[in-house]
């Protein structure tokens, strides 16, 4: 046992570095609940084609936030906070580990440093972008924000139909460019941050204990991993599982129907490619968006520890030790 009380331990890093194995290891020893950071993992439809945690690991140690999301629902980054949220205060009332795992970085943006302040978009503004996406496709969108918010729009990848359709919606809505947003929430964030230190500093109270580790392979041992795992989703039954989601017919523009393998798959039961060329497919994109996820952590969440996985539970254990020591002082 490292820790006698409640503790948050997050472990993030790129698809198939290891993290869910850690992830259990972690909760065997601390006596943990595995909370999913996974914007794909939460969606009930996609167990296999996301690698989710199996039925029996699920039933060998608590796992909260998998697989409980419809497919049809677009659910949000607001959303998955206000229900981490929860799931610390069950763990700390139960005096566990919160070991929060997963790459998506907004959702631990979110919950570390909170959420972008952006105004609703009025509802007009959203259906009308969403049908021209589907309309016009995602290189005529991309155009039009260039034009109204160059800034936004160079930080964005040419094919990145979720954040350039959010990116215009916000520009459209509010006149004002959604990086504007994130510098306002990133300097409120700043102050709410400071204001914390300096009370708890001020009564002698600790801060919430966090631990913060970025899991980071070798890069061609995760180019390695990804083609392992994507090779075993298939065996396992992922063509069927993207079929049954497939028959649903729903909005192609839902995060769920774009998850990492699932439209290369559809293209092939489609009989518009071949299997052969549908995994290579899905193999190189998920290469390509393990380079952004790291990209992102770096500039976006510097306070991660990066790691070899070999070291990483020799790098959790030190910082539980630290964040003990700094309780006794």
């Amino acid at each position: 046992m490292y820790v006698d009380n409640f503790a948050v331990i997050l472990l993030a890093g790129p698809t198939a570095s290891g993290k869910s194995a850690l992830a259990l290891a972690l909760a065997d020893k601390l006596g943990g609940t595995i909370i999913n950071a996974d914007s794909m993992q939460v969606y009930r439809d996609l167990r296999l084609i996301t690698a989710r945690p199996s039925v029996e690991e699920e039933r060998r140690m608590p796992h909260a936030l998998y697989g409980h999301v419809d497919a049809a629902e677009n659910y949000s980054v607001g959303g998955w906070r206000r229900e981490a949220a929860a799931e610390l205060a069950a763990a700390e009332h139960k005096s566990r580990a919160a070991i929060v795992v997963g790459g998506t970085g907004l959702y631990f943006n979110a919950l570390t440093r909170g959420l972008t302040a952006v105004p609703p978009i009025p509802k007009q503004i959203r259906d009308d972008v969403r049908a021209r996406l589907n309309s016009d496709g995602t290189a005529a969108l991309r155009d039009e924000l260039e034009r109204l918010d160059p800034r936004a729009a160079a930080r964005l990848n040419r094919g990145d139909r979720a954040r350039i359709s959010r990116a215009l919606e916000v520009m459209l809505a509010t006149g004002r460019s959604i990086q504007d947003w994130h510098e306002d929430a990133k300097a409120e964030g700043a102050k709410a941050e400071s204001a914390k230190v300096e009370g708890a500093k001020a009564e002698g109270a600790d801060l919430l204990p966090a631990v913060r580790v970025f899991l980071s392979p070798e890069r061609d041992e995760l180019a390695r991993r990804i083609d392992a795992r994507f090779d075993a989703m298939i065996d396992a039954g992922a063509i069927e599982e993207v079929r049954a989601l497939m028959a649903r017919n729903l909005d192609p523009s839902l995060p769920a129907m774009k998850a990492h393998g699932v439209p290369w798959l559809i293209r092939q039961l489609r009989g518009e490619v071949t299997l052969e060329q549908a995994v290579e497919g899905a193999k190189r994109d998920t290469r390509q968006y393990t380079k952004r996820q790291a990209t992102w952590f770096r500039n976006q969440l510097p306070e991660f520890a990066w790691v070899d996985p070999d070291k990483a539970l020799a790098a959790v254990e030190a910082q539980l030790l630290a964040l003990a020591k700094q309780r006794l002082s």
